[in-house]
């Protein structure tokens, strides 16, 4: 690998982990917000996604010009389109991290309900499968690629479950619907994320591997 490509693929790869450090922390911090009904915290992440926004348009046009000055082949080249893919992915979950922040606002406005155990499990499942995608991009690692892609029908699942549960809740109390669509619009979001770090697993597979595994299923 020619000095100068590889310098500035190290380089790409800090960027990365750099934006990958804020999202992960902004995505805990929602769920910190949504479960304390705090406030404040939920708005200095709203506040922060500009910072992620900004970070992703930098990290696009830094592998443009890779690819424009240095015309990679073979694992480069998809090394850089990988990054391209993931820094979509990784700026896609900052914003449903805000989108649950905002949810929080709302929540905290109006007066309490159970928050149901499930939605820290799907949570919790969620955020380690950001994480563990992340890792296994730097590590470039597809055996927990795999892992992740394997967690998504666990959050499905819980999706679904969480949708019944919630409906029942409104029908027992009314009175409290607007609190209990909130709750609902948490659960679609985290079923996003695990899909956004799905995608990204399944681009470290076709980083390492040169396989396209999105559609393997069907």
């Amino acid at each position: 690998m020619p000095q100068h490509l590889q310098k500035d693929l190290e380089r790409l790869k800090k960027m990365v982990l750099d934006i990958g450090t804020m999202v992960e922390e902004s995505l805990s911090n929602a769920i910190i917000a949504l479960n304390k009904r705090d406030k404040t915290l939920a708005e200095s992440i709203i506040d922060g996604d500009s910072e992620i926004d900004q970070r992703e348009v930098v990290i696009e046009q830094e592998c443009l010009k890779i690819l424009a000055l240095h015309q990679p082949v073979a694992k480069d080249l998809r090394f850089v389109v990988a990054i391209l893919k993931l820094n979509n992915d990784l700026e896609r979950v900052g914003d449903l991290a805000v989108n649950i922040a905002q949810r929080s606002t709302t929540l905290s406005s109006n007066a309490p309900v159970p928050i149901p155990s499930d939605i820290k499990l799907m949570a919790d499942k969620a955020i380690v499968m950001v994480k563990q995608s992340f890792d296994s991009l730097i590590d470039t690692d597809t055996h927990l690629a795999e892992t992740v892609c394997a967690a998504d029908d666990e959050v499905d699942a819980l999706q679904q479950r969480l949708y019944s549960q919630l409906q029942a809740e409104i029908k027992k109390a009314p009175q409290n619907v607007e609190q209990y669509v909130q709750l609902l619009s948490v659960v679609r979001y985290l079923e996003r994320i695990a899909d956004q770090a799905t995608n990204i697993a399944e681009d470290v597979i076709y980083l390492v591997e040169g396989e396209v595994v999105r559609h393997r299923g069907n």
